[in-house]
């Protein structure tokens, strides 16, 4: 084996050690902030029990963990090549000849790596646990959940009542923007558990305040079913709150998204946050690998300074610079203000392009 691959292996090894303790102590310092938030949160629910907010807690983690693994790569790698300075290892291997693209592309190819690992198989798992996180929410601490669930077996509806009467509605078909379903059913319920009635109907749209149900049949537990040409059904849904409704892009994993997205644009819904969602994950990997550089190109020079508080101090506004690029970006995404494609690629690309043309400026390899 050459020493080229020797150090190569040694610093893909001290990468991943790094990385990794960075990772592991941010996220202990989120899992903790978010169960004190969450304490906080359940203090004024009757019956809520630390446990329970406990259980919360841990849920939650896996879909945070995703947002700090960027800023986790970033400031492991400053870790890495400041430490690996200060004992003088970079300065024995630029004397050997390796130049700074040769000892920056094991950590590069790591990270790139990670990335892939991170979209393909922890986030299918980080979905499971946040909609689990989000129905225990909903449950223990009460707030709103999704009404709304598109499946290849139709359309499933929940509207719901200050007066506690509430209706699951199944629909084959619906047709944007008019809202109006085919072949639809109503189960209506009184206290969210007693069945008070059904109504099967070919067609029922969506108007202010009530459904327009037209040619159906209607039954009740104390009376035979009766049809009818036309009944109305007082609602509180609106079109935005049903697009609104789905489920989030957080709770799908990688794999499930482009059959969704491909089902939402058939029912004739906009599915711009669900895209921009996959769009961004398919761009984690070039991210991660971007801020390998961007953070070898601070810690190397600043240590040549000798300013470890100036590294510090970069590396954070490095992060929060990231970090509201990407929101405004995504944001402008999300509104449609710029295609899908280019929001979610922008901040990878971005940082790849300042990364490799400081390291082109400030290195002689």
């Amino acid at each position: 084996m050459t020493p080229g691959a020797t150090f190569s292996r040694y610093l893909a090894g001290r990468f991943l050690v790094w990385c990794t303790s960075v990772f592991v102590a941010m996220a202990v310092i989120v899992f903790l902030l978010d169960y004190l938030e969450l304490i906080r949160r359940g203090a004024s629910r009757p019956g809520v029990t630390l446990l329970s907010l406990l259980e919360m807690a841990a849920l939650k983690q896996p879909y945070m963990a995703q947002q700090i693994m960027p800023f986790a790569i970033l400031f492991g790698t400053m870790l890495l090549f400041w430490r690996m300075t200060r004992s003088n290892e970079l300065v024995i291997a630029r004397s050997a000849g390796i130049s700074a693209w040769q000892f920056l592309t094991p950590a590069v190819v790591v990270s790139f790596v990670v990335g892939v690992f991170a979209i393909t198989i922890f986030n299918p798992i980080a979905s499971v646990t946040q909609a689990r996180y989000e129905a225990l929410e909903a449950h223990v601490l009460q707030t709103s959940s999704n009404n709304m669930t598109v499946s290849h077996t139709g359309f499933w509806l929940r509207q719901s009542s200050e007066d506690g009467t509430a209706a699951v509605i199944h629909a084959d078909t619906m047709r944007m923007p008019q809202t109006q379903l085919t072949n639809v059913t109503f189960l209506t319920y009184a206290e969210d558990t007693k069945l008070t009635g059904r109504i099967d109907a070919k067609s029922a749209v969506l108007g202010q305040g009530s459904w327009l149900i037209e040619s159906g049949t209607r039954w009740t537990p104390t009376r035979q079913s009766t049809p009818f040409a036309q009944l109305e059904l007082p609602t509180n849904l609106t079109p935005n709150k049903i697009q609104e409704g789905f489920a989030a892009p957080e709770t799908m994993s990688f794999w499930q998204l482009p059959g969704f997205i491909a089902l939402l644009e058939r029912s004739g819904f906009s599915a711009q946050r669900h895209r921009l969602y996959f769009d961004a994950l398919l761009a984690r990997p070039i991210l991660f690998s971007a801020l390998v550089v961007v953070a070898a190109v601070f810690s190397l020079r600043m240590q040549r300074r000798g300013g470890v508080a100036w590294m510090i101090g970069a590396g954070i506004a490095c992060a929060f610079a990231l970090y509201f690029l990407s929101d405004v970006v995504l944001a402008l995404g999300l509104a449609a203000a710029i295609p899908v494609t280019l929001a979610a690629w922008t901040p990878a690309g971005v940082t790849w392009l300042i990364g490799a043309s400081l390291v082109f400026h400030l290195e002689d390899g």
